[in-house]
């Protein structure tokens, strides 16, 4: 149990780290291949891929002490100290949402009538994806990769509450017991 459940937790952290070092080279390469895109001109852009990448450090980060902590303690749980940082970016997180919306409206008023509607495309896709990941991590988890997962998303018919969540609900026991 504790081998699987260590692969589990490698592959995890592994894809989200592979992850975040990807992406910049093929943004990179996307803006150079297609300059009328204008990527890298757009504030939402930069933005909404600067959420995606913090979005991707915390579930490395998330996924990386799990795996540290099982493979030297046999303790599978995520330490108070780690899960009260995860949670209180998650702040941080709807803050930058917010401000790529912001983004977007000021990228439609600076290109207004020429906007480079290919790379605002784009741009709403990558914030959708970050979207996405936080409510993965934060609230629902919405990625189901392994055939157990899927059998029992099939059986039960309702998404699982997310790791992360449910580590921080161990956090709401905790700071209870405390007080």
């Amino acid at each position: 149990m504790k081998r699987t459940l260590e692969k589990r937790m490698a592959y995890l952290y592994s894809g989200e780290l592979f992850s975040i070092i990807t992406f910049v080279p093929v943004s990179f390469i996307v803006n150079s291949t297609f300059p009328k895109l204008q990527l890298y001109s757009l504030y939402s852009f930069w933005v909404s891929f600067i959420l995606l990448e913090f979005l991707l450090l915390q579930g490395t980060i998330y996924w990386y002490v799990k795996l540290k902590r099982l493979r030297n303690e046999n303790n599978p749980k995520t330490l108070l100290k780690v899960l009260r940082q995860l949670h209180h970016s998650k702040t941080v997180n709807v803050v930058m949402m917010i401000t790529t919306i912001v983004g977007f409206a000021f990228d439609f008023i600076k290109w207004y009538p020429a906007l480079p509607l290919g790379g605002l495309t784009i741009t709403f896709f990558i914030y959708g994806f970050a979207i996405l990941e936080f409510i993965n991590y934060f609230y629902i988890q919405l990625s189901y990769d392994n055939f157990s997962d899927i059998k029992n998303l099939f059986r039960s018919r309702k998404l699982k509450i997310s790791s992360m969540n449910k580590d921080f609900k161990r956090i709401k026991k905790w700071d209870a017991a405390e007080k």
